[in-house]
C-alpha cells in the first residue's frame, strides 16, 4: 500500500507560534488519514512521536532545550494488565516469553531510570536520542521465528 494524501499546513511557523487548529488539521489529514489507510501499521503513532521529537530537537536546541524520547518494551502496568486481561505476574510472563532478553523483566522503574538519565546533568549534551529500553526486542526479526527465541 502507498499512502500519498497530505497537506502542508502553515509552514512558516515555529512550535512557539504554531496554530493549534492548523496543527490538528495537518495531523488529521496526514497522520490519521494514513492510519486509516493502513490500519495494520501498529507503530504509526510511535513513529509520529519520533518524527515530532526529531523536529523539536532541531528547533528547540537553539534555546538550550534538549529533546529525547524513551521507547520501552512492554511493561506490566495497570493499564496494560487491564488491556491484556491478565494479572501482573501473567502479563510479565507473557511479555518475557515474547521478549528478546531472557531472564529479565522490564519494570516501570527501569523506564523511569532511563528518563532520569536523560534529564540528568550526565546527559547535558544528549539531544535527539531515542533511548530504546527493550532488551534488544526491536532487533529481533520475525523471520527468525522460534529458533531465535531458543
Amino acid at each position: 500500500m502507498y499512502n500519498n494524501a497530505g497537506i502542508g499546513g502553515n509552514l512558516d511557523t515555529t512550535i512557539l507560534n504554531s496554530d493549534n487548529a492548523d496543527f490538528k488539521k495537518v495531523l488529521e489529514i496526514n497522520l490519521f488519514g494514513s492510519f486509516v489507510g493502513a490500519k495494520h501499521a501498529a507503530r504509526a503513532s510511535k513513529h509520529a512521536m519520533l518524527g515530532l521529537a526529531n523536529n523539536l530537537t532541531v528547533e528547540m536546541g537553539k534555546y538550550g532545550i534538549r529533546v529525547n524520547t524513551v521507547s520501552p518494551y512492554g511493561v506490566a502496568t495497570p493499564m496494560v494488565t487491564r488491556g491484556m486481561q491478565m494479572d501482573k505476574a501473567a502479563a510479565e510472563e507473557f511479555m518475557s516469553a515474547a521478549g528478546n532478553l531472557r531472564g529479565a523483566v522490564l519494570e516501570p522503574e527501569d523506564v523511569a531510570r532511563a528518563a532520569l538519565y536523560l534529564a540528568s546533568d550526565d546527559a547535558k549534551y544528549v539531544s535527539g536520542l531515542n533511548l530504546i529500553v527493550d532488551g534488544g526486542h526491536n532487533h529481533n526479526h520475525p523471520l527468525f521465528g522460534a529458533s531465535a527465541q531458543a
